[in-house]
């Protein structure tokens, strides 16, 4: 059998999705030198709605939804299952996720963790040597001891039987034509292809659905068969038709033949949890997002608190001043991060704490603009009394006034590299997202503790920050991305941006995004960065590496009775419309 090499292995799950070398400053003019034209070439109006995805053909199922009556929530499902076929990198049936919600006939805000769980069988230290040391041969991202058991299709189960207005079947047919008759390769895929041959060649049933027509995949129909019967049965039988039956059984036969972990009791058994939404208040909005075990709602919570100290209308954006500012203010919440998140069903999250104007303050009051203090000064919790880049996103809006912010995954780019055999699923790495022992960071070079080590049934930590922003009782705007860490660190931006920068979103989207998350210590900035700027921040003892885009923000906003979107360019593919009963 072939055999990935650690390194090749490594350097595909944390590559960026475009490798790109970008020196100039306008960000999608580069990708047109690349040969890219992004989908969304200017902000989408409409009068009735909007939906905001990461592939227009997502966005073509979600509208056709809302024209046929259904509401946003309808749409979400109808577009969760479309992006399990034509983004299959992130879409997904074999990983899950979570979902903000605010309904207006109740006129209530909802979320749902269809987080991937721990199997039963799962140890603590099942990615450890016997001497206690991390076992360093990919065992927690690649293969079939890498995969949670997944919880999409039941999460959008749940949410259809309270929410859904059209019939189950209905939300699944585009997704079943399109992965039977296949659909046509975008340039950018078949470079997402292409540079993962060596992942998606590894196991045969992978290699024999998505490099069949390797190494030239544009243009290409990509025809997912065994997806589709499979997406046949759970438009028959709903949820059962995943977690029971003749694809429960392949699911358990493959992870036994296969040394994974998952068994049908865990299918059977796994069901999602409505949660309560964190809700706080910044600058007179209400930024309504996701709580543990996504760690981003709460981290975005935590910042804002602190930023809402200082008046940053009176900074230039992306100036020498603001990147110190939020690069310190990210400190303190990935390192918070490290130790207080996990699983509110296992662990005590000090949410509260964390989330409180007075903990923010205290934060506040010890950031020195002009200076950037050593990591090492920055502990968690020192204030407090006592997740690949390759996650998706998308926002609908109705005009009925439901909206619906979600943002899943697989983890890794395409997960584990497993298709469960006669299904078509890809299945999820999320196992990652735990902690294997303290001070070992995952993929994302995020640290964790005890409050995330593995558990059987235990939810992973995520960075997933699916966030709806209301004013005056509707809708502003929503957000979210995918990226892994640096999903928390792009929604603060974008929510910055609008608010306090008062920023359309063709502007949100095109500025340049900075990251930092406490461990490593690095300053990560986007395409470029002047010489002068450069110079200052470097004086500040700043360590900067310039990026390759890693999210991909999927805005929507209501002004003026009037409903805009637009799909990031940085993943070209991606594309917000409102061409719905207009």
């Amino acid at each position: 059998m072939k055999i990935l090499c650690k390194r090749t292995i490594v350097s595909l799950l944390i590559c960026s999705v475009l490798s790109l070398n970008i020196s100039g400053s306008d960000p999608i003019a580069y990708m047109n030198t690349l040969g890219y034209s992004p989908a969304q070439i200017e902000t989408a109006e409409s009068n009735n709605g909007m939906v905001s995805t990461q592939h227009f053909l997502a966005t073509r199922v979600g509208e056709k939804i809302l024209n046929k009556g259904g509401n946003a929530y309808d749409a979400s499902i109808a577009i969760a299952f479309t992006l399990a076929v034509v983004l299959p990198r992130a879409g997904n049936i074999g990983g899950g996720g979570f979902m903000v919600m605010y309904d207006k006939e109740t006129e209530k805000s909802y979320s749902i963790d269809y987080r991937e769980k721990a199997p039963l069988l799962s140890t603590k230290d099942m990615y450890l040597n016997q001497d206690g040391s991390f076992n360093d041969q990919m065992l927690s991202t690649f293969g079939y001891l890498s995969i949670g058991v997944p919880g999409t299709v039941a999460g959008l189960w749940d949410v259809h039987k309270k929410f859904g207005s059209l019939p189950w079947s209905v939300l699944l047919e585009d997704a079943i034509n399109l992965a039977e008759k296949g659909f046509e390769i975008t340039p950018f895929l078949a470079d997402i292809l292409f540079k993962y041959n060596e992942k998606l060649s590894f196991f045969n049933e992978t290699k024999n659905i998505f490099q069949v027509s390797y190494p030239n995949f544009e243009g290409k129909l990509l025809i997912q068969t065994d997806l589709a019967k499979t997406l046949k049965i759970i438009s028959e039988k709903g949820r059962d038709g995943f977690y029971k039956g003749s694809v429960a059984n392949k699911i358990a036969k493959a992870m036994k033949d296969n040394n994974g972990l998952i068994t049908k009791s865990d299918l059977e058994n796994y069901n999602p949890v409505w949660r309560k939404p964190l809700i706080s208040q910044y600058r007179g909005n209400n930024v309504i997002t996701m709580g543990p075990p996504s760690s981003g709602g709460l981290h975005i919570i935590q910042m804002l608190n602190i930023l809402e100290n200082y008046d940053l209308k009176k900074v230039n954006h992306n100036s020498k001043e603001y990147i110190n500012l939020l690069t310190e203010v990210m400190k303190y919440a990935y390192s918070d991060r490290s130790k207080y998140l996990g699983d509110p069903d296992f662990y005590d999250v000090p949410i509260e704490k964390i989330t409180s104007k007075k903990y923010g303050k205290r934060i506040f009051n010890d950031i020195e603009i002009g200076q950037s203090k050593p990591v090492g000064e920055v502990k968690p919790g020192m204030y407090l009394e006592t997740e690949s880049h390759e996650t998706t996103h998308f926002s609908v809006a109705d005009s009925d006034g439901n909206i619906v912010s979600s943002t899943y995954t697989l983890n890794s780019t395409f997960g584990s590299g497993v298709v469960i055999k006669g299904t078509g699923i890809v299945m999820n790495n999320e196992m990652d997202d735990f902690s294997a022992a303290p001070g070992i960071p995952n993929q994302f070079n995020l640290l964790g503790a005890e409050a995330n080590e593995i558990a059987p049934n235990k939810r992973p930590l995520s960075s997933m920050t699916p966030t709806i922003v209301m004013k005056n009782n509707e809708l502003f705007f929503t957000t979210g991305s995918p990226g892994g860490s640096r999903i928390i660190s792009a929604v603060l931006q974008s929510i910055l941006n609008i608010i306090d920068f008062d920023m359309n979103l063709e502007e949100t989207t095109k500025a340049r995004r900075i990251h930092h998350q406490w461990f490593p210590d690095i300053l990560e900035i986007e395409y470029s960065l002047d010489n002068k700027t450069r110079k200052e921040l470097e004086d500040m003892n700043y360590s900067i590496v310039i990026t390759d885009p890693l999210t991909c923000l999927q805005l929507i906003m209501y002004k003026d009775k009037k409903f805009y979107g637009y799909g990031d360019f940085r993943r070209v593919d991606a594309y917000a419309s409102g061409e719905i009963n207009d």
